[in-house]
């Protein structure tokens, strides 16, 4: 993840300040099932546009607050930015689109499983794309997740489409994100700036035929609804800001943390079916983790980062 360009570099190492941000994150992105459980009953393109203009403002004060609103000047004036960013705001609104879909459908299982295969598909991406080698480990690891797809398209008679689908659309964000000069709070700015025009048309559309359910609705879905924005833009600019304060490793272990806690939530709170089949492909995919996660624990360790002069001190 990008830090804001405004910020001072900070050195690689875990900080109690940023395993608080992205524990926090981590965790509130947890528990988002049960927001989107709640509003099953919501057309989930209704939900999505709800989610994509509602955050315009809370992402928008959060930056007033940080003072970090020049860029965006620069970035709204430059076409090859608006260019750039309209292509990571498709990519993650079809992501949220997904997974919005599929937890009210039913299929938080095949979510988590998209997530589970995440890590592992960025690693393929960043071999085929940036030609960075992979260890002999994580050529294992993607074998084995390459298995595990194929052994749940033999058992579901075709392939897990919100599983890839979420795969492919947040991994090729991520690497189309970093590409994008500018910080991670203001660059979600823009995002969902883009996405809210054509969203909020659609909003607008829906109230005025009577097919919305903002002001014709319970005051609930009326809550549910604006509340929107503050779990979709809290969690990721909370991230933000605590993952410029850790070393990758520790990001690369703590990302598990979501895709665990949509797992349980599936089985334990929304009782989904977790079939023989499914309980194989996840089994292979946590063995792939651990193949890939271990080597790379144990490389981090094994470079120590060098003391400091004692002048200096550590900027956050």
């Amino acid at each position: 993840m990008a830090t804001d360009t405004a910020s001072p570099a900070t050195p690689n190492e875990d900080t109690p300040r940023g395993f608080a941000f992205a524990l926090t994150a981590y965790f509130l992105w947890g528990f988002l099932p049960f927001y989107f459980k709640a509003t099953a009953h919501l057309p989930s393109l209704e939900v999505l546009a709800h989610r994509a203009v509602w955050a315009v403002p809370v992402a928008g004060a959060v930056l007033i607050a940080l003072g970090r609103t020049a860029d965006l000047k620069a970035a709204f004036r430059s076409p090859r930015m608006i260019a750039m960013a309209s292509v990571t705001a498709a990519l993650i609104t079809a992501n949220w689109g997904i997974y919005v879909w599929a937890v009210a459908a039913g299929h938080a299982l095949d979510a988590a499983l998209g997530y589970f295969i995440n890590p592992l598909f960025s690693l393929l991406l960043a071999a085929v794309v940036l030609k960075e080698r992979l260890t002999r480990s994580q050529i294992v690891s993607i074998g084995l997740v390459v298995i595990a797809v194929a052994i749940l398209t033999w058992g579901a008679g075709g392939l897990p489409l919100v599983s890839i689908g979420l795969t492919l659309s947040w991994g090729t964000y991520a690497l189309l994100r970093k590409t994008l000069p500018i910080g991670p709070n203001q660059g979600f700015f823009l995002e969902v700036s883009l996405i809210s025009v054509p969203c909020l048309a659609y909003i607008l559309y829906l109230e005025g035929s009577g097919q919305g359910h903002l002001f014709t609705s319970s005051g609930t879905d009326t809550f549910l609804l604006i509340f929107s924005g503050v779990i979709t833009a809290g969690p990721l600019m909370i991230y933000a800001n605590g993952a410029k304060l850790l070393k990758l490793s520790t990001i690369a272990v703590m990302q598990y943390l979501v895709p665990s806690m949509i797992f349980l939530t599936a089985i334990f709170v929304f009782h989904e079916p977790l079939s023989t089949v499914k309980l194989v492909s996840f089994s292979l995919i946590w063995l792939a983790l651990v193949i890939y996660t271990v080597p790379m624990l144990r490389r981090t360790r094994a470079v120590q980062p060098s003391p400091p002069s004692p002048p200096a001190s550590p900027s956050e």
